[in-house]
């Protein structure tokens, strides 16, 4: 419930605080005395967008607050989720809008985001506004009323998570199957790279052993010759180097006796000796082991230019470079070969969800189908009773080819006024008082099932008059005993049936004008009524007939 609203330079108010009761408020006033800038500054702190030019002029910011008590809405868990501190007995939301277009909200003064604020807004007041009678018309709207009337809330809701299960591995399927069709085509190419580097059996390390194998074969008659110089300066015949040394070693030797030093350079030579005595064994057996081999050569280096080649086709720097790309390409052959088992399995649990989601759509169907002749009995009552003697009511379904977030069902209201015209959808053949009307009654229904604490219409009255106009407002005096209603009416039927009495004028102040609001004395209500009556001018009639409205009440 709406308990007050305090509005701080919007639009032509500069300051205003106004209270709200419980059962049925009317606000009147002349025509652009500023009633929809009160509904509009009401807007903003239920969530809608904010704009900077409605900003009081010669001003930097407006502030808009609204308190709420919160103990029929059953929200505990929407703050607990949010982390907002929760008072059930006074909640106080709050909106505060620069002319640097920069606005800022807040629920019991911690900063939420504006998604937030409307998603809490719509659960504390159903605000109907002139061009909401359009709605109406809107199919979709016709649908979510049904399911409000039909009390299928859980039913609908069960059915939105089969069908977002079924649509989300559905979306799977196609991006996998669509990832198929681009391994198909890859597939054959992928398999003649894999098979070129499959075939050539690389080993690790092998460029390198290769080509140092073609470096000796291409210089082997170098090779030979060095080592054979080698070979034949260590010990060769003549004055060979092993035959020196040991001609070194045995002088060194026969001086030990009387020089003692000398053995310590005889074991040193000896050992020279034994290393290049090695040294030309090791050399005449690499001698012995290099020969200039053609065929030999032929391989290698055709080996060496497979490698090479491979290595330029695939951009690698290395055999084991190659190697790592073999083992890349067989992991992705074997990916496209389990992406198709995948396939069949996710193709299998589509069609489990799909038929899931068709049975929950189903019993929503029932369920709403459940409630279409009540509804349209007790929609067709409230017709005759605002003065429709011969309206007819249908609610048509017919299924969707295929389901959507909805269900499986399409709703369209079907509505004549006359005898003898046939039923047609509401928007072909409801006039606007025709209309508002049906909206009302409609609405009346739909709060109260699912008793939404504050309801607002704002002119919902537009097109009717006189005893029409006052059976409408006893439809939302009614309607008052469950919960909150507040109308903002043109209309002395309506107003005179308010349990409270608001009025919107506007105040000429030096160069400035402002908008006011205020709440009516008993006095000051009957002169009001009066002036809806009558007109510019009220009469000693009009105060004596708003007397009797009032008193009647």
């Amino acid at each position: 419930m709406l308990k007050s609203l305090a509005i701080e330079n919007y639009a032509l108010i500069d300051s205003l605080q106004i209270d709200f009761d419980k059962g049925f408020s009317v606000i009147t006033g002349e025509t652009g005395a500023g009633k929809s800038i009160i509904l509009g500054a009401l807007s903003l702190i239920l969530g809608q967008r904010a704009d900077s030019r409605f900003i009081k002029q010669n001003e930097q910011k407006c502030t808009i607050e609204g308190i709420f008590d919160l103990s029929r809405y059953d929200l505990q868990q929407f703050f607990d989720e949010r982390e907002w501190e929760y008072d059930p007995d006074e909640c106080i939301l709050r909106r505060e809008i620069w002319t640097n277009g920069k606005s800022r909200a807040f629920v019991n003064d911690s900063p939420v985001y504006l998604n937030d604020l409307k998603e809490l807004g719509d659960r504390l007041i159903d605000v109907h506004s002139q061009h909401q009678n359009l709605s109406l018309n809107d199919n979709l709207y016709q649908l979510n009323a049904l399911d409000i009337l039909a009390d299928s809330k859980e039913e609908r809701e069960l059915f939105r998570r089969a069908f977002q299960e079924y649509e989300a591995c559905r979306k799977e399927l196609i991006d996998l199957q669509e990832q198929s069709r681009k391994n198909r085509e890859e597939a054959d190419y992928l398999q003649f790279q894999f098979d070129n580097l499959a075939g050539a059996k690389l080993q690790a390390g092998e460029q390198e052993r290769l080509e140092a194998e073609l470096e000796t074969i291409t210089h082997a008659e170098e090779i030979k010759s060095s080592l054979f110089a080698v070979t034949d300066s260590l010990s060769g015949e003549g004055d060979s180097v092993e035959q020196r040394l040991k001609t070194i070693a045995d002088r060194l030797k026969g001086i030990q006796r009387v020089f003692p030093v000398a053995s310590e350079l005889g074991q040193r030579v000896e050992s020279a000796y034994i290393e290049l005595k090695e040294v030309r064994i090791e050399a005449e057996r690499y001698f012995d082991g290099i020969e200039y081999n053609a065929g030999r050569q032929q391989l290698v280096e055709e080996r060496l230019s497979l490698i090479y080649d491979l290595q330029k086709r695939h951009s690698a720097s290395s055999v084991e470079k190659l190697l790592e790309i073999q083992e890349q390409l067989e992991n992705r052959l074997k990916g496209i070969q389990s992406l198709d088992e995948h396939l069949d399995l996710l193709e299998k649990e589509m069609s489990e969800k799909q038929q899931a989601m068709l049975q929950r759509a189903e019993i929503l169907s029932k369920k709403r189908g459940s409630a279409l002749q009540p509804v349209e009995k007790l929609l067709t009552e409230k017709l005759i009773y605002l003065g429709m003697p011969n309206a007819r009511f249908r609610i048509e379904v017919t299924s969707k080819s295929n389901p959507d977030m909805t269900g499986k069902d399409s709703v369209n209201f079907l509505f004549s006024a006359n005898k003898n015209s046939p039923l047609m959808p509401v928007a072909q053949v409801a006039s606007g008082g025709e209309i508002s009307r049906l909206m009302l009654c409609l609405k009346s229904m739909i709060a109260g099932a699912t008793a939404l604490p504050t309801v607002i219409f704002d002119e919902i009255d537009t097109g009717t008059s006189g005893e029409i106009a006052d059976k409408m407002g006893s439809i939302m005096q009614d309607m008052a005993h469950d919960m909150q209603v507040i109308a903002i009416t043109h209309l002395p039927q309506i107003a005179a049936k308010g349990t409270k009495h608001y009025t919107v004028y506007k105040e000429d102040r030096d160069e400035t004008t402002l908008t006011r609001m205020s709440l009516l004395t008993p006095d000051e209500r009957v002169m009001e009524i009066a002036r809806m009556l009558s007109g510019a001018e009220v009469t000693d009639q009009a105060v004596e007939n708003a007397r009797v409205m009032l008193g009647s009440q």
